[in-house]
C-alpha cells in the first residue's frame, strides 16, 4: 500500500512525469535568476554599481518573508500526498446530493498549482464526475489548498482569510448554478456513470524510513511542479516592484470598478500558476491598497485565463466554458467590490 500511495502522490495529485533534467522548467527559471545575479555582481565589481540592485533587494526580501511558507506547504502537499489515495477522492465525489460541496473540499486536499488541478480535474470528469462538481472543484482548488493558504498567510497576514472565502464562496455559489443548469440541460452533462473505485486499502505504518523517503520523494515532485513558478513569480514581481512606479499602478489598477477589469484583463493573459500570481498579488496590493483588486487578480487565473477555459472547451464542452466565464466573473467582480469599499 505505501509504493501505491507513493505512486498516486506523484501521478494522481501531482501529474507529474520523470522527465530529463534538462526538460525540467525548475532548473532554467533557477539557472536564469542565477546568471542574472552573475551579470549584477559583475555590474558591481566593474563599474561599482549595478541597475538590477533593486530588482535582487526586493527579490531578497520577498524569499525573506516567504521561505517557511513554501517549505511549510511542500511538507503539507508531500504529506496529503502520501495519506489521501485518488479511490478516496473518487469515492467522496461520487455522492451526487453533496458533490458540489464534497468537489470544493477535495479541493482543499489537492496539493498542487492551478495548472496541475486542471489535471486532475479533466481527471476526475473523465471517470465520471458531474460538469458542476468538476467545475466547482476547478474553482476552489488553487486558492483554497493547504499549501497556497501558507503561502498567502506570508504574504497577506490575517487579510488572506478574506482570499481563502472568497474562493471557496465563489466556488459554492458557482458550483450550485452549475448543477442547476446541468440538470436543465443548458451546459454539457457527464453522460459516463461514476465508477465505482476499488475498495480504499488500509494504510499500513512503513517505518520512520520509508515513510521519510516517500515524504521526501513526494514533496521535491510537488516541488519540481511548482517550485518554479514561485520563483517566476517572485521575480516578476520583484521587477513590477522595483521599476514600475507607483503611478501607473494606481492609474490602471486602483480601487475602481475600471481598474478592477483592467486587473482581471491583465491576469487574463498573464500564464502564472497560482503559486507564481501570489507574489504579484502582493506588490500589487502594496502599490495600489486595493484587496478587491487584489482577488480580481488571483481569480481571474481561473475564472478567464485561457488555458483553463481551453480545457473546460476541449474536455468538457464548449456551454461549459461559456458557463464558466459568465457565471463566475460577475461573483468575482461584486466580491472584489465588496473588499474595496469593506477592507
Amino acid at each position: 500500500m505505501r509504493k501505491k500511495a507513493k505512486e498516486q502522490g506523484t501521478s494522481a495529485c501531482c501529474h507529474h512525469q520523470r522527465k530529463p533534467w534538462f526538460k525540467e522548467p525548475l532548473y532554467w527559471v533557477s539557472l536564469t535568476i542565477f546568471l542574472t545575479l552573475i551579470v549584477h555582481w559583475g555590474s558591481i565589481f566593474f563599474i561599482g554599481k549595478s541597475f538590477l540592485q533593486p530588482l535582487f533587494e526586493k527579490f531578497w526580501q520577498y524569499l525573506k518573508l516567504t521561505w517557511w511558507a513554501i517549505g511549510l506547504g511542500f511538507l503539507i502537499g508531500g504529506l496529503i500526498n502520501i495519506f489521501v489515495p485518488e479511490e478516496l477522492m473518487i469515492k467522496l465525489l461520487g455522492k451526487r446530493k453533496r458533490s458540489i460541496l464534497t468537489a470544493v473540499l477535495l479541493g482543499f486536499l489537492a496539493s498542487a498549482c492551478s495548472h496541475g488541478i486542471l489535471a486532475i480535474a479533466v481527471s476526475l470528469f473523465k471517470k465520471g464526475a458531474s460538469t458542476a462538481a468538476t467545475l466547482a472543484f476547478l474553482l476552489a482548488a488553487p486558492w483554497a489548498n493547504l499549501a497556497i493558504t501558507i503561502l498567502l498567510l506570508a504574504f497577506f497576514g490575517w487579510n488572506a482569510l478574506f482570499i481563502i472565502g472568497g474562493a471557496l464562496l465563489i466556488a459554492i455559489l458557482a458550483g450550485l448554478i452549475f448543477q442547476l443548469l446541468e440538470k436543465k440541460g443548458i451546459i454539457e452533462s457527464n453522460k459516463k456513470e461514476f465508477l465505482n473505485p476499488k475498495k480504499v486499502e488500509s494504510w499500513h505504518w512503513p517505518g520512520w524510513f520509508n515513510l521519510s523517503k516517500d515524504l521526501l520523494s513526494s514533496s521535491w515532485s510537488l516541488a519540481k511542479m511548482i517550485l518554479w513558478w514561485i520563483f517566476l513569480g517572485l521575480f516578476l514581481a520583484s521587477i513590477l516592484g522595483s521599476y514600475i512606479p507607483e503611478a501607473f499602478f494606481h492609474r490602471f489598477f486602483g480601487p475602481s470598478f475600471w481598474g478592477m477589469l483592467s486587473t482581471l484583463a491583465f491576469a487574463s493573459i498573464i500564464e502564472i500558476c497560482s503559486e507564481g500570481s501570489a507574489p504579484m498579488a502582493f506588490e500589487l496590493w502594496q502599490k495600489t491598497g486595493a484587496f478587491g483588486n487584489v482577488f480580481v487578480f488571483l481569480m481571474a487565473g481561473v475564472a478567464t485565463d485561457f488555458t483553463e477555459i481551453g480545457i473546460v472547451f476541449t474536455n468538457i464542452g464548449k456551454k461549459a466554458a461559456l458557463a464558466l466565464i459568465l457565471v463566475t466573473i460577475p461573483l468575482v467582480l461584486l466580491l472584489g467590490f465588496l473588499f474595496n469599499n469593506l477592507l
